[in-house]
């Protein structure tokens, strides 16, 4: 039996050469490609979350994979309906959220893994959303650096995209590719498990599993019909010419002012400088020159047009056609508008785009903005997230966290900062942040202070430090732990530059993790072996949710199966069943009580 890295590097390859897959389903068979997909999916927060079964990651062995294996290899294996919940969005609407059971989780990943080893290379660059190394981050950057003098850029939103997907037309995509009725036969069976609301049963007639494993790539495959039809016929309809033409007026003041100054008559050709400078190098309303650019993030896309609005409008409804004729799709009204690059802002991945226009900024004698691609934080943001923290518009402290400890409250704060400052890198306004860093700043004193009923003034002399960081000296708010024979922990609040990083990439699902046979929890789990009692045979794996959860308050020791997971530090632990059944029966010791 090939290693689950051999073969997805078979099916990747197939995917490069562009040729059928064929005879997938029997690779479901394969323990190490449940091993590699168990690797990755059981430190998310929802591993601990029961679908509508109360199995969950804790108890994972591989006698269930082994089992697992079994039933789809005779086709007894049965997706379970997804437990749907409701989670509230910021329009007041609510946006619905599938839970899978943990057994439908770990066959989902393995059916991800073989489709995005087949299908990623054959996707379009030019989409960002749910791909390994690409994400918001990458698509701002192309757009950033390629799209100069644009005129007019087209927002896009697919209404509904997820849940309106048509299985007919998605299978049909897939029959295209893959040539295994088995591997398709349980995806459409997925398509159609349905789902329950209020433990009542309801069908699934059109899109994918919300809050499935697999559901992005198979949006990702649905809608690379969009992508390749903008790029194989929109793009070489509208894109036309080399280079626009001059402005003949431009160019003969600059000719003339040229002349004067050969002359010495340096006064003549300043003014003449001034006045072609306030008017285009190039003829902008050149009608042999056109260019349209494209970018898609999920359901989200944006297109940057240099043309007429004319052409913008019917380039929106050539969108709007396709997507209703061969995907059964629908743009959203609200959402997909056309927006003039210079006059106003397109809001795209939480970021305003817009073309910088200054007649007066010059750098080395040039015009240096002019048609560059602008990336702002919108002025919205930075109002909201401050909200957070503020109360009749002032900075207050958080209730929430009065019961943590000093060291956790300020990486909590930290955290959250930094992941402000992180997905907005790319925007030229990034010192907006100040003021929400000022006002995290006051709320996370007010914390402390309430915590230990103070003043502000003695945490901030207990707690300020200058700290020596290599961008220089910063003022921070820091704590320190010291630990016995170890390094002191720490953290702070503050220091982080806000100032713009262009080379920033930020990947919003990191695919790159050990292979199956490298990875730490798989060696302990192939060992067979309990790290309580040292038995041997059947191996279960315990799961916490999180390491707080090891901590035990009024309690004079813990029980054995705490200690090793403190002193490791890790949320799992190899455990015979007997073991795994006392420590749940809330045993002190560990062991089972006869």
């Amino acid at each position: 039996m090939r290693n689950a890295e051999t073969v997805l590097n078979v099916i990747r390859d197939r995917g490069y050469r562009g040729l059928p897959l064929d005879d997938v389903y029997r690779q479901l068979f394969n323990p190490d490609l449940y091993l590699l997909a168990y690797s990755r999916i059981y430190k998310n927060a929802g591993a601990m979350t029961p679908g509508i079964t109360q199995e969950t990651a804790d108890g994972m062995s591989m006698k269930k994979i082994e089992t697992l294996i079994e039933e789809i290899r005779y086709e007894r294996f049965r997706w379970t309906p997804v437990r749907r919940i409701n989670i509230p969005k910021k329009n007041g609407k609510t946006r619905p959220l599938g839970i899978p059971t943990w057994k439908d989780k770990l066959v989902q990943e393995v059916v991800r893994l073989i489709l995005e080893a087949y299908y990623e290379p054959q996707f379009s660059d030019n989409s960002h959303g749910f791909r390994p190394k690409r994400g918001c981050h990458t698509a701002l950057t192309v757009i950033d650096r390629t799209w100069q003098g644009t005129k007019w850029f087209i927002e896009g939103d697919i209404k509904g995209c997820f849940d309106n997907i048509d299985h007919k037309i998605l299978m049909s995509i897939l029959c295209e590719k893959i040539q295994d009725n088995r591997f398709l036969r349980l995806i459409e069976n997925l398509l159609k498990a349905g789902y329950c609301e209020q433990w009542r049963y309801h069908s699934t007639l059109s899109g994918t599993p919300q809050g499935a494993i697999v559901s992005p790539i198979l949006a990702n495959i649905y809608l690379d019909k969009f992508d390749k039809f903008i790029e194989r016929t929109l793009i070489p309809e509208y894109t036309r010419g080399k280079a626009r033409a001059e402005n003949p007026e431009y160019s003969k003041l600059v000719k003339l002012a040229w002349y004067y100054r050969k002359k010495g008559q340096i006064e003549k050709a300043r003014q003449l400088e001034i006045q072609y400078q306030q008017m285009p190098s190039k003829d902008v309303r050149d009608p042999k020159y056109r260019r349209l650019n494209y970018v898609r993030y999920a359901d989200d896309f944006l297109l940057g047009f240099i043309g007429s609005f004319q052409e913008a409008k019917e380039i929106k409804e050539k969108l709007k056609t396709f997507l209703a004729e061969n995907l059964q799709l629908e743009l959203s009204k609200e959402k997909t508008l056309i927006t003039h690059a210079r006059n106003e802002a397109a809001n795209f991945l939480g970021y305003e785009i817009l073309v910088q226009y200054s007649d007066t900024k010059h750098t080395n004698g040039k015009r240096s903005i002019n048609g560059i691609t602008g990336l702002r934080i919108p002025t919205s943001f930075v109002e909201e997230k401050c909200s957070l923290y503020m109360r009749n518009g002032k900075p207050i402290h958080r209730p929430e966290l009065i019961n943590d400890d000093d060291f956790t409250i300020i990486n909590i704060y930290q955290s959250e900062y930094r992941g402000y400052v992180q997905f907005y890198s790319l925007a030229q306004n990034i010192a907006w942040l100040q003021k929400l860093q000022w006002v995290m700043w006051s709320s996370l004193m007010k914390t402390l202070a309430c915590k230990h009923k103070t003043s502000v003034a003695k945490i901030c002399a207990k707690y300020h430090k200058t700290v020596k960081l290599p961008h220089g000296l910063r003022k921070c708010v820091e704590i320190t732990v010291p630990r016995e024979g170890k390094k002191p922990l720490v953290a702070r609040f503050g220091g982080i530059p806000l100032k713009r990083n262009l080379k920033t990439i930020i990947e919003d699902l990191p695919r790159a993790r050990k292979p199956a046979f490298r990875n730490e929890l798989i060696k302990r789990l192939q060992a067979d072996e309990c790290e309580i009692c040292g038995a041997r045979g059947d191996i279960e794996v315990h799961h916490i949710r999180a390491l707080k959860d090891l901590k035990t308050k009024g309690r004079k020791e813990k029980p054995q199966w705490m200690q090793i997971m403190s002193a490791r530090r890790r949320k799992t632990l190899m455990v015979c069943p007997q073991c795994h059944d006392a420590i749940h029966a809330g045993n002190p010791a560990g062991k089972q009580v006869s």
